[in-house]
């Protein structure tokens, strides 16, 4: 990855309905503009996107999402409305920091819940894009949701049914992520910091299908617990407040818009079909499998991720 740099311009935009998204710009001010959209939700942009990027090349933007990172107000605290936090509320956020920013057209690089976010703003907004770099790939669909949250207890019974038994036994056979989102709006703290627990280590094993795994160290602190846990649950119940499916169905709005898929074949949580059939559906875009590879940026598709980003860095 490229040496660490620092910001040479940050902020807060206030982009309505009570809420200030943090924002910063890193790299070349006269290079090509790109978008970094960060995972979760709730994950935020952390310094090492920036590593993604040749800083004499590309001018990047970071901004952590609505709620999360350095915006606010921080969707941790469990009295902070999520209904002004939805899907379309953050693909209108991107194009008012891109006008803000004086950007005509922007590279859009995003990874896992922000490959969802990137696919939604292309198809809104293909004009304003110039080329898309996208990982472990997801939709979030209704299927992908019930997937994870069901059936990869098949792979991970133990654990599954720890995080099944973390809801109330007259609520196991139904919609898991209702029944923790309802646990996380509980008065008592209590609960709401015991289901936000048991939702943050059942998302920590679903992904832990590759040598070498490590817990993530970032579920330790309770805050980021809640944050994920509230978030995640927030737009998986919702199937990311989109028509269920549309990402799949409208992939022919990308025409015309380069494209770079790179995913894990042993990225079980989020199964490869998914980028299969965008890829099938958007002519101009490329899917690179990494067989050894699972879910993030290890075991290979980080440096597919750079080479994908090198080679878009003197298209105009």
């Amino acid at each position: 990855m490229y040496p660490a740099v620092e910001p040479y311009a940050h902020g807060l935009l206030d982009v309505g309905d009570g809420q200030l998204v943090y924002w910063e710009t890193c790299g070349n001010p006269d290079g090509k503009p790109a978008v970094v959209l960060h995972g979760g939700p709730g994950s935020g942009a952390t310094a090492g996107w920036r590593r993604y990027f040749d800083p004499d090349r590309y001018r990047v933007v970071l901004f952590d999402q609505r709620g999360c990172g350095r915006s606010r107000p921080h969707a941790a605290d469990p009295a902070v409305d999520l209904s002004v936090n939805t899907t379309g509320h953050l693909v209108a956020d991107i194009e008012r920091l891109r006008a803000h920013l004086g950007v005509d057209r922007w590279l859009v690089l995003g990874a896992s819940w922000g490959s969802t976010l990137g696919l939604a703003y292309a198809q809104r907004h293909p004009d304003r894009v110039s080329e898309l770099v996208l990982f472990s790939v997801v939709t979030t669909s209704r299927r992908e949701v019930t997937w994870i949250t069901r059936d990869m207890g098949r792979l991970f019974p133990a654990e599954w049914a720890r995080f099944r038994d973390g809801v109330p036994a007259d609520e196991r056979d139904g919609d898991l992520v209702d029944a923790y989102a309802r646990l996380l709006a509980d008065p008592d703290p209590a609960v709401r910091e015991r289901a936000a627990r048991d939702w943050c280590a059942w998302d920590d094993t679903h992904v832990r299908t590759v040598p070498g795994w490590r817990p993530d160290p970032r579920f330790d602190d309770p805050e980021f617990r809640m944050l994920s846990a509230r978030l995640v649950t927030h737009y998986w119940r919702h199937a990311a407040f989109l028509p269920d499916g549309q990402l799949l169905r409208e992939a022919g709005r990308l025409a015309g818009i380069p494209g770079v898929l790179v995913h894990g074949r042993l990225d079980v949580s989020s199964p490869a079909d998914i980028p299969w059939q965008l890829a099938r559906s958007w002519p101009d875009a490329r899917l690179d499998l990494v067989e050894s590879a699972g879910h993030g940026a290890g075991h290979g598709i980080g440096d597919k991720v750079l080479a994908a980003l090198d080679g878009f860095a003197t298209r105009r």
